[in-house]
């Protein structure tokens, strides 16, 4: 006879179930499906699974009967659960004792029963895997087999519960953390914009005022002062926009006009004449998040035309589809980027430590915030790139 992982503690036991969270929870079609295979596969009238509560029977699935919960005292499966064997079957002739209370609560005469203990990796039983029939009979071996397989499916949809109850409870403490992040990289940054801007504008005071008077090591230092004011602020912004990101990610799914959202953004970079911008026309998406989109298209073509010294900057955005995702592409004929460092320029604070046509160094922020973006609509972004000819950001959204 096999033996019980732990002698039976009821406050072990309680405890162990209360971890599930399962008691009065709602109608689930999983364990319904169970009890309505163990009628079929034992050939009974009901089929029951029941979590044994401190005073009370509690059932989360019932085929064939209308019962949500039961006494505990002198109930069949409070019985159940004490015993060692992984198996019970009991007939009313040998045991008119234990039927007498089952007419009264389900409303038929019981004669016979079987039922499966079901307990927790720690071995403390609590609920039961149990089948009733109006007439006396013996389950055959194939059919108790298939009632202890019904019994564990049982037992691996209340594991599943409980791990998914953690992971709900884990997610929970770190998105608070994260909002505690957030707001202090709000803060810090906010409060160093301040002294910063003051840095930047005495700078330039300074610089401008005392032109021609400083020696040139003198001038040097203070335009490099100057630099790294404004490096810092770039670093500064990129750092809140990454942030903030979260919150364009929470905007609603519309259905957008490719061609009105790029000409939208290129608009913004064609004053100039040496800036070429193609991009496809009458191209409809449907259900896509615009802000986040919108988010990632800015920073591409900003970084194509902004690391980019020919003579006439070109980008070229492209687009595609398939029945299950959305293809972008957007190439340019700009400096390139080395083998070495695709995987790494998606990395929060990673740079290629090359400055832009303004003599600027990037903060390593941007590639990393579009990254987030794309994957968080279900895509994927890739490079390809040859150093002085050029780089192509392939990415690709879910459709949805």
């Amino acid at each position: 006879m096999p033996h019980k992982l732990v002698p039976f503690n009821e406050k072990l036991r309680l405890a162990a179930l209360k971890e599930y969270n399962i008691l009065n929870s709602g109608p689930d079609e999983d364990y319904d499906n169970l009890t309505f295979l163990a009628a079929a596969v034992c050939e009974v009238p009901v089929a029951q699974i029941s979590i044994i509560d401190k005073n009370r029977i509690w059932t989360k699935s019932i085929y064939g009967a209308n019962v949500s919960e039961l006494e505990r005292v002198n109930s069949i499966c409070d019985q159940v659960i004490h015993q060692e064997e992984p198996f019970i079957s009991l007939n009313k002739s040998d045991n008119p004792e234990i039927f007498l209370k089952t007419k009264e609560s389900y409303g038929l005469n019981f004669e016979f029963y079987a039922g499966i203990p079901l307990h927790n990796p720690q071995g403390h039983a609590i609920a039961t895997f149990c089948v009733f029939d109006t007439k006396e009979r013996h389950l055959n071996p194939q059919q108790i087999k298939a009632l202890k397989a019904l019994a564990r499916q049982t037992m691996n949809l209340f594991e599943f519960r409980k791990q998914k109850n953690k992971l709900y409870e884990v997610q929970k403490q770190l998105k608070q953390k994260y909002k505690e992040l957030e707001r202090f990289a709000s803060l810090v940054s906010h409060d160093l914009k301040s002294p910063l801007a003051n840095i930047i504008s005495l700078s330039e005071l300074l610089k401008d005022e005392n032109k021609g008077k400083f020696d040139e090591e003198t001038e040097q230092y203070l335009e490099f002062l100057v630099e790294s004011s404004y490096s810092l602020r770039n670093y500064i912004d990129g750092i809140l926009s990454f942030y903030r990101s979260d919150h364009v990610l929470q905007k609603d799914y519309v259905n957008v006009d490719l061609h009105k959202l790029l000409k939208g953004i290129v608009d913004l970079y064609q004053v100039s004449d040496d800036v070429q911008v193609t991009y496809p026309d009458d191209v409809m998406l449907h259900n896509v998040n615009k802000a986040a989109l919108t988010q990632v298209f800015l920073n591409l073509i900003s970084n194509a035309l902004k690391y980019n010294n020919k003579e006439v900057r070109k980008v070229d955005i492209r687009f595609s589809k398939d029945q299950e995702y959305y293809f972008f592409e957007v190439k340019d004929n700009g400096r390139g980027i080395p083998r070495e460092k695709f995987r790494e320029i998606f990395d929060l604070f990673t740079t290629l430590d090359t400055a832009d046509r303004e003599g600027n160094t990037g903060s390593g922020i941007g590639l990393a915030t579009v990254k987030k973006l794309i994957e968080s609509m279900g895509g994927s972004i890739s490079l390809e790139s040859e150093p002085g000819e050029g780089s192509n950001f392939k990415f690709r959204i879910k459709r949805i």
